[in-house]
C-alpha cells in the first residue's frame, strides 16, 4: 500500500464578496480536486488545537500525526533541522525574518513581512555581516532562504510570547516588542541589526531600484530541540517529504523521512508544481508514503492577492493533484488525503483556526462517501457532517484505512 498526502498550504478561505460569495476554492477551476472528492470522502479537520496559535508549525504537525500539545515546543527547532543545525539541550532557536518597517508619524508599521521577498543571494550578504559582527559564543545567525532566516541562542530563554511577523502587516509593531528585562539581549541585537542594515550596499541597492529594503530584523517562533517518535515507529512507514519550506522539511526529518529537493521550488507562486508531482511518484516506488507541501497559495494569502491565490490554487490542481492521480495506478494499491493545513484567508492575509476541508480516497473501497458530492470546498465539507477532532488522527484513519 502506498500513501501520499497532498497538501495545499492555506488553500481553504472564507466568501469573498469579489467572488458572490464564493471562496477562492470555490471560484478556481480545480476538476482534479472536484473529481477525488466525488470518488472519496470529504470533510473537515481541525488540525489547530484550541490552545495554540494557528501556526503552519502546528497545523502541519497534526497532518504528519503528531499531537501538538506533546511535542510542539516552537516553530524554529524544525526548521534548525532542516537547516543542518544541531541544537544543544540548552540552544533555542529563532525564526529570523528580514523585514521592511515603515514610519507613521510617531509609529512604527510592520510594513512588509517578507523584506519584499528579498532574494535569497542578497539574504545570505545581510545574515553573513550579522554573524561577522554580532555573532559570538552566546549568539549565532545561519542564512536560510529568501526572508526566513535562523538565529540560535545558546543558553538562551525561551519564554516570549511574540506574534509572527505576517500577522503584524500593515499594524504597528509598538505594542508587540517587549521591553522587560528578559528580552534586552534580545532587542540588542534587533537595534544593532538596524543600525547595520541601514547603509548595507544590499539595501542602498534595492532603495536605489525601487524596492522595499530589509531593515530590520524579527525574532519569533522560538524553541528548544522537541522529542518526537518517528512514522517508522508510529505507523511502521518509511517516507520522503517534498517542499519548499524549512519548517517542513524540519518536521519531516524529525519523522524520520528523506527530504527530497527538486529542482526550481520555491515557496512562491513561480514554484516547480509539476516537478514536486514528479518526484512524489518517484519516490513512492521505493517508499511507503509521501508528504507533498506546495506553499504558494498561503504566501499569496499574506500578500493579500486573491488572483494570485487561485491561479496557486488552479496550479496545484493541474500540476500536482493531476499528475500524482494520473500516475498514482502504476504504483498499485493506494490511499491519498488531500488537504490544506489551515485556512489563510485574503482578507485576512492571515491563518485562522478554523477547520479545514479533507478528502480521502484511494484505490480500494475503505473511503467512498455514501453521499454525493460535486466538488472539492469548504462548504461541501461542512455538509458532509464529517469532522475529525482531533486533527492529528487523520494520519492514523490514512494508513488504517477507517475512520476513527
Amino acid at each position: 500500500m502506498k500513501y501520499i498526502i497532498l497538501l495545499g498550504d492555506g488553500m481553504s478561505d472564507e466568501p469573498i464578496e469579489e467572488l458572490d460569495g464564493k471562496t477562492p476554492l470555490q471560484a478556481a477551476v480545480t476538476p482534479n480536486m472536484d473529481k477525488l472528492a466525488q470518488q472519496g470522502i470529504i470533510g473537515l479537520a481541525a488540525t489547530v488545537p484550541t490552545e495554540f496559535h494557528p501556526g503552519s508549525d502546528v497545523a502541519n504537525l497534526s497532518v504528519f500525526g503528531y499531537d501538538p500539545a506533546t511535542c510542539y515546543t516552537g516553530r524554529s527547532p524544525l526548521e534548525a533541522a532542516s537547516m543542518g543545525v544541531e541544537l544543544g539541550p540548552d540552544d533555542v532557536a529563532f525564526r529570523l525574518n528580514l523585514v521592511t518597517l515603515g514610519l507613521a508619524g510617531g509609529d512604527v508599521l510592520m510594513q512588509d513581512f517578507s523584506a519584499g521577498h528579498i532574494t535569497t543571494a542578497e539574504a545570505r550578504e545581510l545574515i553573513e555581516c550579522l554573524q561577522e559582527e554580532l555573532g559570538d559564543d552566546e549568539f549565532q545567525f545561519y542564512p536560510g532562504v529568501s526572508y526566513r532566516h535562523l538565529m540560535v541562542w545558546k543558553g538562551g530563554r525561551d519564554d516570549f510570547n511574540v506574534l509572527p511577523p505576517h500577522d503584524l502587516t500593515g499594524k504597528s509593531i509598538l505594542d508587540h516588542v517587549s521591553r522587560s528585562k528578559e528580552s534586552m539581549p534580545l532587542m540588542q541585537i534587533v537595534n544593532a541589526a538596524q543600525l547595520l542594515f541601514k547603509r548595507h550596499p544590499v539595501n542602498l541597492k534595492r532603495e536605489s531600484e525601487g524596492k522595499s529594503a530589509a531593515n530590520s530584523i524579527w525574532l519569533w517562533g522560538q524553541g528548544r530541540r522537541p522529542q518526537m517518535p518517528t512514522l517508522q515507529e508510529k505507523f511502521s512507514l518509511s517516507g520522503a517529504v517534498i517542499s519548499a519550506v524549512d519548517l517542513i522539511k524540519g518536521i519531516g526529518i524529525y519523522a524520520g523521512l528523506d527530504v527530497i529537493n527538486v529542482p526550481g521550488a520555491t515557496g512562491y507562486l513561480d514554484t516547480n508544481y509539476r516537478g514536486k508531482a514528479e518526484a512524489a511518484l518517484e519516490a513512492l516506488q521505493t517508499r511507503d508514503f509521501v508528504y507533498l507541501h506546495v506553499e504558494a497559495p498561503d504566501e499569496a494569502a499574506h500578500g493579500g492577492s486573491l488572483s494570485d491565490k487561485i491561479e496557486a490554487i488552479e496550479r496545484f490542481d493541474e500540476d500536482v493533484v493531476g499528475t500524482v492521480m494520473n500516475g498514482i495506478d502504476a504504483l498499485g494499491d493506494y490511499r491519498v488525503l488531500l488537504l490544506p493545513d489551515h485556512p489563510t484567508p485574503v482578507a485576512k492575509m492571515t491563518h485562522t483556526k478554523d477547520p479545514v476541508p479533507f478528502v480521502l480516497a484511494g484505490s480500494g473501497s475503505e473511503f467512498v462517501s455514501k453521499k454525493a458530492v460535486a466538488e472539492y470546498s469548504e462548504s461541501a465539507a461542512q455538509e458532509s457532517g464529517v469532522v475529525v477532532d482531533p486533527g492529528h488522527q487523520m494520519m492514523e484513519i490514512l494508513v488504517s484505512g477507517k475512520l476513527l
